[in-house]
């Protein structure tokens, strides 16, 4: 026990000896001070007197209150702040306990004196103003005010005592022992959920799985979202809360304690408005996702209607989370303006006709998103969809009110403003077709080769790998017309949504294969030239 208070003795006269000059110094400049004193939240306005009350602090305690007009309110407290701090001074260097405060009435005003070794201060004079902020007469003022003085004082000087700095710093080393073992567990579950996270990275969810599991994994992923961040904002929090308690302990670092708190108001108030908004955008979208899914899920729909209604649903819900995204954001800014003291109300005006001024200017982006809800509300075409664009051909895999995103079949990602879609054609919508011709030479029979490409077609509807893919029997349509491969036999299978190409190269597959079977070898394109001879004698 002796080493460990020797051992604490000596880290709290390091941190005195490192805290003192730092006091010394703050005490030089003015704008700290100002900063301190005359911070918006240590101050309360009276309108009625057209005065402000403002904290005296002793040791960054507030030990009493003091009213002072709007025009005087710097060189008020700055002197009166000064005389106590010469009083604190001259009492700590004093050898005596006892401190004499007197309550004087000179020419009608009421003054405060303190006495110590002989050496009498004026400290201030108590106004008319000071009692009104209380709901004291003048002279009940004047008395709480030496109370507070007679408590306060002694107090000050009985916090730097050998045995009170050693206990303060017992619970210091308690704190940071705390604090340390629990950032140290917070730390290890972070990086638990960090690691679930990056499991269900959006951008890591394959694209095997269905709709319904991708929109689960989203949304367990912002839930994993969210208390990442919570886990990461509650070890700062636990850190930083550590230290501002700890420099409340000792009156050195009192002071500096009330400047951090003051300096980090306005940036934490803004802090914690944009993780307010942060975590309700992140469940707006697990919220999104949420209901997708159950939508998704539910068996009231048909299992065809029910796969368009998963594509509608995907796109609808995309669109919503941008939104809310744009949403959030804005709101965010502008009460984040309002928190640091910004008046919105003419922000917002002016933001009001710097949009009507931008909507003149920008009629395409409006264009863009008049025709981009258009093409939402009817359903023209989903995330998902394979479409016709123009000269754009593609797999949709984005789409928002301004833009659609394509992804072509070398894998380009083409943008396109939802202006230009004026006409589309959507290759997956409800169902598709495998629309193919089957060459066959002008020698073999045509009776036998329709015979036969039915017996294919009719094999592969009954097959249980395709059955489910081939929406109805193939219709075989018969001679299409005469080339220069041969006669081309038409045939329609009415496939799934995008199942159209797998149908088709699995339908030629076989016809090849039956085919050469039968002997029927399909007509490579020929060309035929007939020469006349002339007769000679002519």
């Amino acid at each position: 026990m002796l080493i460990k208070k020797y051992l604490t003795s000596l880290l709290l006269g390091l941190l005195i000896a490192f805290v003192s000059p730092v006091n010394s110094v703050l005490a030089q400049f003015a704008t700290i001070q100002d900063l301190v004193f005359y911070s918006n939240d240590l101050i309360d306005n009276n309108s009625g007197n057209n005065a402000v009350a403002a904290c005296i602090r002793l040791d960054g305690r507030c030990l009493f209150r003091l009213a002072f007009p709007k025009s005087d309110l710097t060189e008020r407290i700055n002197e009166v702040q000064y005389r106590l701090n010469n009083v604190k001074d001259l009492y700590l260097k004093s050898p005596q306990e006892d401190i004499q405060i007197t309550l004087e009435n000179s020419n009608s005003i009421l003054n405060i004196y303190v006495q110590i070794n002989n050496e009498r201060i004026r400290l201030m004079s108590v106004t008319q103003a000071d009692a009104d902020i209380r709901g004291l007469s003048l002279n009940s003022t004047g008395e709480q005010i030496v109370e507070q003085l007679e408590q306060g004082l002694p107090k000050a000087k009985s916090e730097r005592t050998s045995q009170f700095l050693i206990r303060q710093g017992i619970i210091t080393i308690l704190i940071l022992v705390l604090v340390i073992v629990e950032n140290s567990i917070l730390l290890r579950w972070e990086k638990k959920i960090q690691q679930n996270k990056q499991e269900l990275e959006p951008s890591q969810t394959p694209l095997v799985l269905s709709l319904f599991s991708r929109l689960e994994r989203q949304k367990n992923w912002h839930f994993q979202e969210i208390k990442y961040r919570l886990v990461q904002l509650l070890r700062l929090s636990i850190a930083i809360g550590g230290l501002l308690y700890i420099l409340g302990l000792f009156p050195q670092t009192r002071t500096i304690q009330l400047i951090i708190v003051t300096a980090i108001r306005l940036p934490v108030r803004v802090t914690a408005i944009i993780f307010i908004s942060y975590f309700g955008i992140r469940l707006a979208y697990a919220l999104i996702n949420r209901i997708s899914s159950e939508l998704i899920s539910s068996q009231l729909l048909s299992p065809k209607a029910n796969r368009r209604f998963q594509l509608r649903i995907n796109t609808i819900a995309t669109v919503a989370k941008s939104i809310l995204g744009i949403l959030g954001i804005t709101i965010s800014i502008t009460i984040s303006l309002g928190a640091i003291g910004v008046n919105v109300t003419p922000f917002l005006a002016g933001a009001g006709i710097i949009g009507l001024a931008l909507s003149f200017a920008s009629q395409n982006l409006i264009k863009d998103a008049i025709n981009g809800f258009l093409i939402i509300i009817e359903d023209q075409y989903a995330v998902g969809d394979i479409i016709n664009v123009g000269s754009v051909t593609g797999l949709v895999e984005n789409i928002n009110l301004r833009i659609t995103q394509i992804r072509d079949a070398e894998g380009r990602l083409i943008t396109v403003p939802n202006s230009e879609v004026r006409i589309v054609a959507n290759l997956s919508s409800q169902w598709s077709r495998a629309d193919l011709t089957i060459p066959i030479s002008y020698d073999t029979d045509v009776n036998s080769a329709l015979e036969l490409i039915t017996q294919v077609a009719d094999l592969m509807t009954q097959d249980e790998q395709w059955q489910h893919q081939i929406l109805e029997a193939p219709q075989i349509l018969g001679l299409d017309k005469f080339s220069d491969r041969g006669t081309l036999i038409r045939v329609w299978i009415k496939t799934e949504p995008l199942k159209q190409w797998e149908v088709s190269r699995e339908f030629r597959r076989r016809i090849k294969i039956a085919f050469d079977n039968a002997g029927m070898p399909i007509q490579p394109p020929q060309q035929q030239i007939l020469l006349n001879r002339r007769n000679s004698n002519q």
